[in-house]
């Protein structure tokens, strides 16, 4: 139970705004296909700190400032395009989805500096993907009641959709799909039953 209010917790922060019904619309994955800031030509080394004799990758500084600006800007003023967005701390470069917005970008464009931002496209935002992600949870004690046990549920970061971890997989692909409709961006995951921390 209490993997499943944390997750419940983490998805609820992840997914904070949003508004309007989820309907039965088709669910059409946008491309792949994207672009990159002016930064992402300028070669770089990663960064890394030790910590009781363990190396581990970090962000660097001003990457990681620029992230925030995007972040922060992207769930205030641009709910309708931005998804989500993860660090390469390999390549020294943040990876940014969101629906394609021509305002949305020339906003990225200025908020990255001289940061590597690669932008691809995603077929939902973080507000959609969250009406889908509550309205599950609004659900749960009508699932259970069901029988179909679901134990973690989130949005992707890259906007494809919001898992929904159950024991019960096979009916949960039956049953879910019947309820919100055949298109709604569910993915449903074989999980294993909820353990407490010990």
């Amino acid at each position: 139970m209490l993997r499943l209010v944390q997750c419940l917790a983490l998805g609820a922060i992840l997914m904070i705004g949003g508004c309007g019904e989820p309907d039965d619309e088709a669910f059409t994955p946008g491309p792949s296909a994207g672009w990159s800031t002016a930064g992402c030509e300028i070669a770089r080394q990663p960064e890394s700190i030790t910590v009781g004799g363990l190396t581990m990758a970090t962000t660097p500084a001003a990457l990681d400032a620029a992230i925030a600006r995007i972040d922060q800007g992207g769930r205030q003023d641009f709910k309708d395009s931005y998804a989500g967005v993860e660090v390469d701390q390999d390549r020294v470069r943040a990876v940014l989805y969101r629906v394609p917005s021509a305002r949305f970008d020339d906003f990225i464009r200025q908020a990255a500096g001289n940061t590597c931002i690669v932008v691809r496209n995603a077929p939902h935002s973080a507000a959609d993907l969250s009406v889908w992600h509550d309205r599950v949870v609004a659900d749960l004690s009508f699932w259970t009641a069901r029988g179909i046990r679901i134990v973690t549920i989130g949005a992707r970061h890259d906007g494809t959709g919001v898992e929904v971890g159950t024991q019960d997989g096979d009916r949960a692909r039956l049953e879910l799909p019947a309820r919100y409709g055949s298109r709604a961006p569910l993915v449903i995951l074989d999980e294993g039953p909820v353990r407490p921390f010990s």
